[in-house]
């Protein structure tokens, strides 16, 4: 089964991490893909920009809305995933908890339906 693994984390605190540091963690970032790549349950993971270059499109009838982020009063904002195929959620929440971002904010981790789940 796939799951998506969403990194929450404070955005403004990690604007103010020294150059050293974060590069320190991305070091950790790149050993935890090699581990999943290892493993042979790495599917894909990116980056996302800050929420400040974000925006959230509602329609509602005719009328388009749009309002360019950050749009959540929130302490910590959604700032990249990784995709992963396990057997199941306890898989899914043990190489969550290895993620060296659970350590500076959240891991959410949620399976990702199959089209069969929702076609029928």
């Amino acid at each position: 089964m796939r799951y998506m693994l969403m990194l929450h984390a404070d955005e403004t605190a990690g604007k103010a991490v020294p150059a050293e540091d974060m590069s320190r963690y991305m070091g950790q970032m790149y050993a935890y893909q090699q581990a999943l790549l290892k493993a042979g349950v790495f599917i894909s993971t990116d980056a996302l920009v800050s929420s400040s270059e974000a925006s959230i499109v509602r329609i509602q009838g005719d009328d388009v809305s749009v309002v360019d982020g950050p749009y959540a009063d929130v302490r910590e904002q959604f700032g990249g995933y990784f995709i992963i195929d396990v057997i199941d959620q306890d898989e899914a929440n043990k190489w969550a908890a290895r993620c060296p971002a659970a350590t500076w904010g959240a891991v959410e981790v949620r399976r990702i339906r199959e089209v069969s789940e929702y076609l029928k």
